[in-house]
């Protein structure tokens, strides 16, 4: 969507592209802008395969696909954005070498990044038991979630597997520019003020919302442009 520089915006967990960024607005405000946005869905999440096969996952498989991704089109001078499992991709990539001009880290807390396994076993407790949980139990809106996004629990449990914590040490490797961006209610991943804190270069903005409902808010997209355009 849209022409001019390149935006790479990543989603958030059992979330798709177009929820995050298209449906809210979020992504034409960017276009606007004068932004390209490359909204893929990630591995296992909306229009993506979800495949089966133990094969397809190795260890960081969306950050391999992120890499792909940037090679595929050539890119050399973008800006990355994630929100929640976006966010964690994206990090773990510039760790692993990727250079983005600015980045933004949506949804994301230290504790998000460093102490993500306690969050894993909760996403992979409602996997096990999908379908299942009944209301008012632990998970049982996140099952709901995954309903809703029609995900392949099968092919989203195999995903998780891939997934591992992020020594607080490897982030002094995020050295560009970096917006952390985060909802006034949502703590779902832990402290974004201390995120902001330990990272070389970064800020923190809060806009309304909890971790469902910042991506909804108009004021996701306007802060993106503002960081973007600075």
């Amino acid at each position: 969507m849209g022409e001019g520089r390149p935006v790479i915006l990543l989603h958030g967990l059992f979330s798709s592209a177009h929820v995050n960024w298209v449906k809210f607005g979020t992504a034409a405000q960017l276009a606007a802008a004068g932004f390209e946005c490359l909204m893929p869905d990630l591995r296992a999440h909306g229009a993506s395969a979800a495949p089966h096969d133990p094969a397809a996952y190795p260890p960081d498989v969306l950050v391999r696909d992120l890499e792909a991704m940037i090679r595929h089109y050539g890119l050399t001078d973008y800006d990355l954005v994630g929100f929640s499992l976006g966010s964690r991709t994206s990090a773990r990539a510039v760790i692993a070498g990727a250079r983005p001009r600015r980045l933004v880290l949506g949804g994301m807390g230290l504790e998000g990044l460093a102490g993500w396994l306690r969050r894993q076993a909760f996403f992979g407790e409602v996997l096990d038991k999908f379908g299942t949980i009944r209301p008012g139990e632990r998970g049982y809106p996140a099952q709901q979630f995954l309903k809703t996004m029609g995900t392949d629990p099968a092919a989203a449990r195999l995903l998780l597997g891939t997934m591992d914590d992020t020594d607080p040490a490897a982030l002094a490797a995020i050295t560009m520019p970096t917006l952390v961006l985060c909802g006034d209610q949502d703590n779902d991943n832990g402290s974004a003020d201390r995120l902001a804190e330990v990272l070389p270069d970064a800020r923190l903005a809060v806009i309304p919302g909890t971790h469902m409902s910042s991506v909804t808010e108009p004021a996701m997209g306007a802060e993106l442009v503002s960081f973007l355009t600075a």
